[in-house]
């Protein structure tokens, strides 16, 4: 029987532990070049964690978004606190307040080149899922 595990009772981990939730929805829909920036010992970041990923058409963006909230809640029972670009499609951007989620299309993310931005992260690349 899976426990579904309460942010607020996880301490310091939780950003850990949303993050873990939050790429493996990305995986879920075949998000490719996810990236986990960890934010936490960069000065006056907004967040602990940003997780990147890119998305190769409009329904895959935003099957990618969904399926991150989707798993994030089935798994923890959160709601993101604020959430825009679904009508666009083109970066959609999922805020959990300590985590912030990017699902980007190609030529966005590398416009925005959001790794170089936050060039003092520490930079931890995921691998694709087959």
């Amino acid at each position: 029987m899976k426990v579904k595990k309460n942010l607020e009772t996880l301490g310091n981990e939780q950003s850990e532990v949303l993050s873990e939730h939050i790429v493996k929805g990305m995986q879920e829909k075949k998000a490719r070049d996810i990236v986990l920036l960890d934010l936490r010992g960069v000065k006056q970041a907004v967040a602990d964690f940003f997780v990147i990923c890119t998305g190769n058409s409009d329904t895959q963006i935003d099957a990618i978004a969904d399926s991150v909230e989707e798993q994030v809640y089935k798994d923890l029972g959160e709601n993101p606190w604020h959430k825009e670009g679904k009508q666009n499609r083109e970066w959609i951007l999922i805020d959990y307040v300590d985590v912030v989620a990017h699902v980007f299309r190609k030529n966005k993310r590398e416009h925005f080149a959001m790794e170089e931005l936050w060039g003092d992260a520490k930079i931890t690349y995921i691998d694709n899922e087959s």
